[in-house]
This record gives structure tokens, C-alpha cells and sequence, in this order.
């Protein structure tokens, strides 16, 4: 009899939480905690579930680290999908990425989260991945605006290094932030600098 409650509880949390539930707080909690902090414990916490109710879903932490990191990368292709449906011309799809990246979204905090563990099996292949995408999208739209592919692939690889500097000096507040004075006036400096002189 004593036993039968925790079955009820759990066969709710069950029903109540999807992997996808989980996968998304995985994610959440590595934006916040790094690849290091994701753990099944404080992950059931900040859920307010039962430890037991995530082995419904996954045998264990490794699994469901592959599972959000497959989720976080298929976001990410979507993302750039849209971006490339957009109605724009190139250099104003190359200055929407500048502007985008000075943003601190869930998915850029991810991203600096997940470099900061590059030697990870998992995360290795996947940041590459994600960066050769990423890269061949502002390759491509430096090719419309009339560079040969040599210097196309070398400015995309320029503005990724600005993008991938700005996170590490954004996580260390040395860079303005949206609503500060500077802000503005340093985004439309990277734009002027790295696509400007293009277009």
C-alpha cells in the first residue's frame, strides 16, 4: 500500500513531462550552468520533479545530453532557413547577423557554453557543424554582393571570429550591452568595418 502513491506521482510526472520538456531544460541549465552543471539532480529541481520521473524518458545524463544537443542544432539550422527566406538583399542579411549576434539569447549563451567544452566527444562534431553552417551562410551572402569564393569564405570567417569574440566578452561584461549608451554606435562599428566596405 505504502508504495502505491509514489507510482501515481510518478506515472503523472510521466505523462506530464515529454523528453522534449526535458531536452529544452537540458539546454537551459547548460546556458546557465555550463556542459558541467548538466546534471539529472538539479536538472529534476529546476523541473520540480522527481529524480526518478527522468528515467521514464532517458537511461541516462549522456543520452539525454545527445538528445539536446541534436535539438539545439536542429533550432539552429531552422534558424538560418528563415534567415535565408527573408526578403532582404545581402548586405542587410549580413548586417541582421551582426545585429542578431550581440543578443543574448538562449541560443547564443548555449553556444558560448558549449565551446567552452570543445574537447567533449558530443559537443566536438556538433559546434563544428554549426559553425561550418553558420559560416556558409555569411559566405554565400558575401558572394552575392560580388567577392570571389576565396575572399567570400575569408570575411565569413572574419565576422564569425568578431561574433565568437564578442560572446566570450559579453560573458565577461567588457562589451556594451543592448540599453547601454555605447551599444548602437558599436554594433553599426562592426557593420561599417566588416560589410560596408562590400556593398
Amino acid at each position: 500500500m505504502a508504495s502505491q502513491p509514489a507510482r501515481t506521482e510518478i506515472g503523472t510526472e510521466r505523462v506530464s513531462l515529454t523528453p522534449s520538456d526535458w531536452e529544452q531544460a537540458a539546454l537551459e541549465l547548460i546556458a546557465d550552468k555550463g556542459l558541467s552543471g548538466l546534471a539529472v539532480e538539479p536538472l529534476a529541481r529546476r523541473l520540480g520533479i522527481t529524480k526518478g520521473s527522468f528515467y521514464w524518458h532517458f537511461p541516462n545524463r549522456d543520452e539525454l545530453l545527445e538528445a539536446a544537443l541534436q535539438r539545439w542544432e536542429s533550432q539552429d539550422q531552422a534558424n538560418l532557413q528563415r534567415a535565408l527566406s527573408v526578403d532582404q538583399q545581402p548586405a542587410e542579411r549580413l548586417a541582421t547577423f551582426v545585429w542578431a549576434t550581440t543578443r543574448q539569447t538562449l541560443t547564443h549563451r548555449i553556444y558560448a557554453a558549449l565551446c567552452a567544452a570543445p574537447e567533449d566527444r558530443r559537443v566536438q562534431p556538433v559546434l563544428e557543424r554549426v559553425s561550418r553552417r553558420r559560416m556558409t551562410y555569411l559566405a554565400n551572402a558575401f558572394a552575392e554582393l560580388g567577392l570571389d569564393a576565396t575572399t567570400a569564405d575569408q570575411r565569413a570567417r572574419l565576422v564569425y571570429t568578431a561574433y565568437l569574440g564578442y560572446l566570450h566578452l559579453q560573458a565577461q561584461s567588457l562589451v556594451p550591452e543592448a540599453g547601454d549608451v555605447d551599444f548602437e554606435a558599436y554594433v553599426e562599428h562592426v557593420i561599417d568595418s566588416l560589410i560596408r566596405p562590400v556593398d
